[in-house]
């Protein structure tokens, strides 16, 4: 199995430095480390090449698409993170060996590996039908969590008498057990086919229903059993009408596909004149590209415009 070379974010970025300032890294009462003797050994291990080569890829990323990614767009997504884990933003850090200064510079390199995915991965319309398949468009629900299925089948009854939302909104302030969003009506963020975090089964029956719509059987999950109220569904319409969107879900599940990446990465390695100097390293991209580690590539790379 090949090594990933961008590790998932909130994962532990590798941070060892190749050589450190100065001719001597540490000194011990049993003798001082050279810089040399730490190099030397940076380079036999599997880190220190992991390193050096997250390095090269960074490199090669800035010159081939770094006008591509703004500093805003990385500060966007690191508040948007910041925001979702609150409180414990930092302490999350802290126990991945991330600092904020590191994590930004993993968010970069992410969004920098995206738009050369976006590139190279060129989409066919046979990618896009087959997408299209399973696409959902956002959709926004309101849901009652119960343990008993029985209870589930009450609330349904109690709506079949009066299924405004002031009536759904005072029964999940009776029965659900889902303490988040009880309050407020057991409204949920909007989401989409491409969600994760919810359980298939309830995605399954939210997408069926239409705006003002509610199951009218318990909903079974991991979780218990959910009644269901469609808040607004917009219908999926023609896939005509959503081909940026399809496009921008075939590069994200892209981006968590090896083999997608792989041939990205060999692509953008070999525009990027890289040549090795340490014979001890030589073939430290020989699984990108080839033996011997170098390119014959021209050195001014021009930007490929992104789809």
């Amino acid at each position: 199995m090949r090594k990933k070379w961008l590790l998932p974010i909130m994962g532990v970025f590798l941070a060892f430095g190749l050589a450190g300032c100065g001719k001597t890294v540490a000194t011990t009462s049993g003798g001082s480390i050279s810089q040399k003797d730490y190099y030397n050994e940076m380079k036999k291990s599997d880190s220190g090449k992991q390193t050096l080569q997250q390095m090269i890829l960074d490199k090669v990323m800035e010159k081939q698409y770094g006008s591509k990614v703004s500093k805003a767009e990385v500060t966007k997504q690191y508040n948007s993170y910041k925001s979702q884990y609150g409180s414990s933003f930092k302490s999350v850090l802290s126990q991945n060996s991330m600092t904020e200064s590191s994590f930004k510079k993993n968010l970069r390199s992410n969004l920098l590996l995206k738009e050369a995915v976006k590139d190279h991965d060129k989409i066919t319309q046979k990618k896009l039908k087959k997408q299209w398949k399973s696409y959902e468009p956002k959709v926004t629900v309101q849901h009652i969590l119960v343990a008993k299925k029985a209870t589930a089948q009450t609330v349904i009854d109690a709506l079949k008498k009066d299924p405004s939302e002031k009536n759904f909104k005072a029964l999940a302030k009776k029965y659900s057990t889902d303490t988040s969003t009880k309050k407020d009506a057991g409204k949920l963020p909007a989401f989409d086919s491409t969600d994760t975090s919810l359980d298939s089964s309830f995605k399954k029956a939210a997408f069926k229903l239409k705006t003002g719509a509610y199951t009218t059987t318990p909903v079974k999950s991991q979780y218990g059993y959910h009644v269901i109220r469609m808040i607004k569904n917009p219908g999926k319409g023609q896939m005509k009408d959503h081909i940026a969107t399809l496009k921008s879900q075939i590069w994200d599940s892209d981006m968590s596909n090896n083999t997608v990446l792989h041939s990205v990465i060999s692509k953008v390695l070999k525009k990027g004149n890289v040549q090795i100097k340490d014979d001890d390293l030589k073939n430290v991209l020989s699984d990108y590209i080839g033996k011997g580690s170098s390119t014959s590539a021209a050195t001014t790379t021009t930007t490929s415009s992104s789809n």
